[in-house]
Parts: C-alpha cells; structure tokens; sequence
C-alpha cells in the first residue's frame, strides 16, 4: 500500500488521486461529510422503504421488470440477487488498476449521499480497497449504459462475501476467505443498495482517467522521438520556429513545437547541414508536420480531460437521493459522454502511431535516410538491421487503425427494450487501453531505430537532450553492430518509454517539456 491516503467526500477526486489508488495502492480514507451524508440519505430510503407507495429500486423490480411491486419481506432478497444475477461476466480478467479505479469510483459516488447505502456498505468497500483486495472482473458484461453492470456487480458480489478476488500478493482465493483474512465482514444488503452499488459508469471512466495520464506521457514521448528522427534524417527544425506556429494558433501545437526546439537545441547534427550546400527545400510531412500532428492529439486529449473532470465531479445513480428526501429515476447513467471521448482519444493515438511508424521507415530506406546504410544495418544483405522492428511498427499501426473505429457508434437494446439505447463505453475504454498499449510500442521502435541512426552519424553528435535519451537507452541496449535478437531490446525499450524514463533524460536537460 502507498503511504499518501486519499480523502474519500462528496468532493471531485482529482486525477492524481484516482492514479494514487489504482496504481499506487494509496490508502484511502472516508471523511466525516461523507459518512455524514450517506447516513442522512440512507434515513430517506428507511423511510419510503416502509411506506406502501412504489419507489424503484426500493419496491419495485429493475428495468423492464420495474413494474412488478415488491413486498417488503422479499426487498433485501431482491438487492441480493441484482448482485448475484447481475455478476455475469465473462473473458480475460480485468487488470488490477482498472479494478481499483472502479472501485474508488463507486466509492466516492457513495460518499456523495446520493445513493441511499449503509454506511457500513461504504466503510467496507473503503476497507477492501486499503486491504488490497481486488474483486475479479471480466473484459466482458458491459453495455455502458445503467451502468458498467456486470463489471460492478463481480464488485458488489465480492463485498457480500461470494465470488472470488485477488488479494494483495495477488493470489485467487473466495472472496469469503480473504474478507476474512483482512478482518471484514461481508455486507448484508438492504433495501436499494444493490441498485446503488450497480449502477454507475465506474469502469469506463476508470480507464479513461488512466489512458489521459498515459497519453500525456506518450504525446511527449512522441516529441522527443520526433526529434531524434528529424536530427537523424538531417531535417531542418526551421519549420517548428514559433512565428511560423503563431500563424496557426492552436495551443496544443504550439507545445509540441516548442518542445522540438528545446529537444534540438545545440545539435552539431543539425549544425551540420545548415550552410549554402544543403540543397533540400523541405521535408517530408511525418517531419515537418510533427506539431500540427502531435498538437492536434493533445488538443483532443485536453477536450477528453475536461469531460473527465466533469465526470470525476458527478454522482451517478438511478433513483438518487436528492437532499430534500426525494427519490427520482433519471438518465446519467448513460455512458454517452465518456463513451464519445474514448472513442475520440483512439483515433489521434493511431495517427501519432501512424505519423511514427512513417518517420523510422525513412530512416531505413537507403534512398531517403540522407546517407544512412539500408536499414541501418552492420553489413547490409549479410545483416538486416532494423528490418523486421518497422514491420512490428506497421502490424500494430494496422490494428491500431482498426481500434480507431468507434464503439459508441453502436448499440444493441437489452432488457426487453427497456434499455433501448446503450453506449457501449466499456468496449470504447477497453480498446483505447490496447490503442495506448500500441503506440507505446511503436514509439519505442521509433526511438531505438532513430538512437542507432544517431549513433551512425558519429563524429558529430546530437544535441544535448537527444544524446541523453540515447545514453540512457544505452543503459539497457547497446549500440550498433551485427545483427542480434533484437526482441529483447524493443522490450527494453517499451518498457523505458512506459515508465517514463526517456522523458526524465530528456527533461534533465531541458526542464519540464509540456
């Protein structure tokens, strides 16, 4: 577990907080405004519970069985089996993060007193997520509408003691076991909390939260790979001048320019080829147009934070509880505005990928690299160097333009067309995590490809803060030579652009890059 709790209220969590839980393992921590509200709305269901008049979800049935009335002897036993029934999954198993980040989600919708649960409901979820215990959850159950049903309900199912989890060295036990180990005690649920425990866009949201960051990362990765390839391919950095840029003011490629004169800075590569000799008017559009490219992604990044952040601060249920006792059925439980932007993020993804894959195959071709060796091998036709690397370039930019195709374009009516209109946001989170998993791989090929290419225009040498990113790639590969498995080290180099760490190199020189 980390070491920074988390306050857990009816305020927004910010974005850090939400990666502190999911991937950090911070603690985190119900404050007293939250137990506070939760226990006033929970009086406000007590009340109706017992009332003769029907409330859904309270004493009626879910969806298109909302109008059978439920008599109060059976309504626990009908929060019970929304849970049991509702757990449906099916597939691969959810990551870890993505779990935790549903779950800190639901949670601080809870802690809004909107839902009407036990403050025992929420304490316990609170204590599952400190204890390391993650509910096992299926790629599969989705629609992204009433909710992230099914993926919430392998959640609530392990709370009441059924199920199973992984618990926090990771190992699958029944969730009645590892409640027990921690020192839990299974939830009995009463009246409405099973709904409420269902019925959010959690899940999606999650993993949107999660993709930003590493997006954010990835785009500033894509500079700097950018660069080294501008610097390898003897490009001009004339083109990402800011008077040049300001003629176009969009703010996102303002950045990425900005960045690639910081990356440039001091070149002897660049130096090299800027006199009366050199005779090529401009480069090639994966070159020259990095900024509006790379820009435009972090521009649609920017739009997908903004929706984020109006999510993170939103309290989603079907009936919620409104201050003055009211329970009312409503509509936010429609994924469309997560979906939309996760679909969204997909397609600059692809393109960055895309412009990428285009810049390391010049680099390979002997008739466009400026005087490199073909495909920056050791002894051409004996060694094939860089090959193979671009085709696993190009096999995943294929894919990924296939990802790039939107999910919440479709939708499938459930519930005896009671839910006619779906979102399916899920699917969207599901495969922008492969699209962010793709380009952080085919970044990585663009810079080692682009280090060896920097490394064969020796004696000169790169500017500052590319020559360190190629030190510290050299921390895990080595340099030119003959051929040798070269798997290995596109690994290596997957996981120093995931971590971070080719940033950090870069940034010890230049300062922070945007």
């Amino acid at each position: 577990m980390g070491d920074k709790g988390v306050a857990v209220g009816p305020d927004p969590l910010s974005f850090e907080q939400v990666v502190a839980v999911a991937r950090g393992g911070a603690e985190v921590v119900m404050t007293h405004e939250a137990l506070r509200l939760i226990g006033e709305a929970r009086a406000h269901i007590e009340e109706l519970s017992a009332l003769p008049r029907p409330v859904y979800g309270v004493s009626t049935g879910f969806g298109a069985l909302a109008t059978r009335h439920i008599a109060p002897e059976m309504r626990d036993q009908l929060q019970l089996n929304i849970v049991r029934s509702h757990a449906a999954g099916s597939g691969p198993e959810v990551e870890r993060e993505v779990v935790r980040a549903l779950m800190l989600l639901r949670l601080r919708t809870l802690a809004t007193g909107r839902t009407g649960v036990q403050p025992v409901t929420a304490r316990t979820l609170a204590a599952m997520l400190n204890a390391g215990i993650t509910p096992q959850v299926f790629e599969h159950g989705s629609l992204g509408c009433s909710g992230d049903l099914a993926p919430l309900a392998h959640v609530a199912l392990a709370l009441i003691g059924e199920g199973f989890v992984r618990d926090a060295e990771g190992e699958l036990k029944p969730a009645a076991t590892a409640l027990r180990e921690a020192g839990l005690t299974p939830v009995k649920l009463a009246a409405k909390e099973g709904l409420a425990l269902l019925n959010g866009t959690d899940g999606m949201l999650g993993m949107l939260v999660l993709a930003i960051q590493d997006l954010h990362r990835l785009i500033t990765t894509a500079d700097i790979a950018a660069a080294m390839s501008v610097e390898a391919l003897l490009g001009t950095d004339r083109v990402f001048a800011a008077d040049l840029q300001d003629l176009r003011p969009h703010p996102g490629q303002a950045v990425s320019a900005a960045n690639l004169r910081a990356l440039l800075a001091g070149s002897e590569i660049m130096e090299s080829h800027r006199g009366p000799d050199c005779t090529r008017v401009q480069d090639a559009y994966s070159l020259r147009c990095t900024p509006q490219v790379n820009g435009a992604a972090r521009d649609t990044l920017a739009h997908a934070e903004l929706v984020a952040g109006r999510e993170l601060a939103s309290a989603i249920d079907n009936p919620v509880v409104l201050p003055d006792g009211r329970v009312e059925s409503n509509g936010n439980f429609h994924g469309a505005p997560v979906a939309y932007v996760l679909d969204f993020l997909a397609i600059p993804a692809a393109d960055v990928a895309s412009m990428s894959e285009r810049r390391t195959d010049r680099m390979l071709d002997k008739a466009r690299s400026g005087g490199l060796p073909a495909f920056l091998a050791d002894d051409p036709g004996v060694d094939s160097g860089h090959m193979i690397a671009q085709y696993t370039q190009a096999a995943i930019v294929s894919e990924l333009k296939r990802l790039a195709a939107p999910a919440s374009a479709d939708s499938i009516p459930s519930s005896a067309m009671q839910e006619d209109h779906v979102s399916m946001g899920w699917n969207a989170a599901r495969k922008l995590r492969n699209v962010v998993d793709g380009l952080t791989q085919v970044v990585a090929v663009e810079i080692l490809t682009a280090a060896r290419a920097l490394d064969l225009r020796r004696p000169l040498r790169p500017g500052p803060a590319t020559g360190a990113v190629v030190r510290r790639l050299r921390d895990a590969v080595p340099g030119p030579g003959p051929d040798r498995y070269l798997a290995p080290e596109i690994a290596a180099a997957v996981e120093l652009v995931r971590d971070g760490a080719l940033v950090a190199a870069a940034e010890a020189v230049t300062g922070p890059l945007a």
